[in-house]
């Protein structure tokens, strides 16, 4: 990889060295197929669950390496690197567990998280519906209270590792007049009557990613399922998104990172008028720029992850910056990498035109860019109002 050196623990370089030889052994032959056919890669969960991978950002006590959000990120860049749409299935679980890391009860962790730490099972994290998604708070799911359990109705869309997830983390209202009071998030297991995995999505991008449709009629979740407590949804999704959107970010430098080492090998390589085009300076300036973008997403990102980790208060304005520049940047970089290629750029034979549409998702998912600027604003307020006045 070409970055600038961040200092890593040894710890940490032999995680990065086993993501990448995964991603350069395990994933990179195959990643043409995997996009092509819209393979959900079970081969590759099975061999970063041996890997211990998946431990990383599960706490020791529940079989983790109690490891945080800077491991996570780390990990999810090197197999971004090599295909950000593989890279979900390591990713998204991070998602659908955060909510149990963070709110869950001493049962439901002992439970659920060693599972998802050994790789056994993967996660999901089910919030956006058709009319829940920049507006998180406008879930219409209705969980209705029974003796003991919770009877659970409604559709959840674009649920990422939806169709191969074991454990979910599913958010619903339990009374709609409190609005985002009544919102509830629910441990869903797989086999749960009333729960149904429905239709898979068509993607321009990350297609290796299993993205579904989940349904829920008359779903039984038993009461001591809940996530926290009643009314407490909102607080849990807000939270876990403070958690997971440097893994986005991560996503979106790994992608970012990926295109840039294919186009500085490409003008290296092409001969054009006698000499290769990175003599021409309008093509190594454009490299340069991309460089220079990249080394300033990395540094916000890594240092976004490891403020998350030290349990600062008020994260969540800078994990929205982070996500968002890291995919401004691999957007912007991935069409410069197209650019550099020409027309090869444009063909499926390089994979450069895959991380250009990989790119772009990371853009949307977990609230797009234009909600992330509207939390950054929301807390530049705050912060200003916390000021003592002169």
């Amino acid at each position: 990889m070409i970055s600038m050196p961040y200092n890593l623990t040894e710890e940490q370089k032999e995680l990065v060295a086993i993501a990448k030889q995964i991603a350069e052994e395990k994933i990179k032959p195959l990643r043409e197929q995997y996009d092509e056919e819209q393979l959900f890669p079970e081969e590759i969960v099975k061999i970063l669950g041996n890997s211990d991978l998946y431990r990383v950002f599960i706490p020791e006590e529940y079989d983790g390496l109690g490891m945080g959000v800077f491991e996570m990120a780390l990990v999810t860049e090197e197999l971004s690197r090599i295909d950000g749409g593989i890279a979900l299935a390591y990713a998204g679980s991070a998602l659908g567990a955060f909510p149990i890391i963070l709110f869950g009860n001493e049962q439901q962790k002992k439970k659920y998280l060693p599972p998802i730490a050994s790789g056994e099972k993967i996660a999901a994290f089910a919030l956006t519906e058709p009319e829940a998604g920049s507006d998180a708070a406008n879930v219409k799911t209705k969980a209705e209270k029974k003796d003991g359990y919770y009877l659970l109705n409604g559709t959840k869309q674009w649920i990422t590792n939806g169709g191969y997830a074991g454990i979910y983390s599913v958010f619903a209202n339990v009374d709609f007049e409190r609005g985002i009071r009544g919102m509830t998030a629910f441990i869903v297991d797989r086999d749960t009557e009333g729960f149904e995995i429905g239709k898979k999505e068509n993607k321009l991008g990350i297609r290796a990613s299993d993205t579904r449709e989940l349904i829920f009629n008359n779903c039984k979740v038993p009461t001591e399922n809940i996530i926290g407590r009643e009314g407490m949804g909102f607080r849990v999704g807000v939270a876990t998104f403070d958690q997971s959107r440097p893994g986005v970010a991560a996503q979106a430098l790994g992608i970012a990172q990926g295109a840039f080492e294919e186009a500085l090998k490409y003008a290296h390589e092409r001969v054009q008028f006698g000499k290769n085009i990175y003599s021409f300076q309008g093509v190594s300036f454009m490299i340069a720029d991309m460089a220079i973008k990249i080394e300033a997403a990395r540094a916000l990102v890594y240092n976004v992850a490891k403020l998350v980790d030290s349990g600062a208060k008020r994260t969540g304005g800078y994990s929205a910056m982070a996500k968002t520049f890291a995919s401004d940047v691999a957007m912007e970089v991935t069409t410069n990498a197209i650019q550099v290629l020409g027309g090869y750029g444009y063909m499926k034979d390089y994979p450069v035109e895959k991380m250009f549409r990989d790119a772009k998702v990371t853009q949307i998912y977990e609230g797009t860019n234009q909600i992330q600027r509207e939390v950054i604003a929301i807390h530049l307020a705050k912060e200003l109002a916390r000021i003592p006045k002169k």
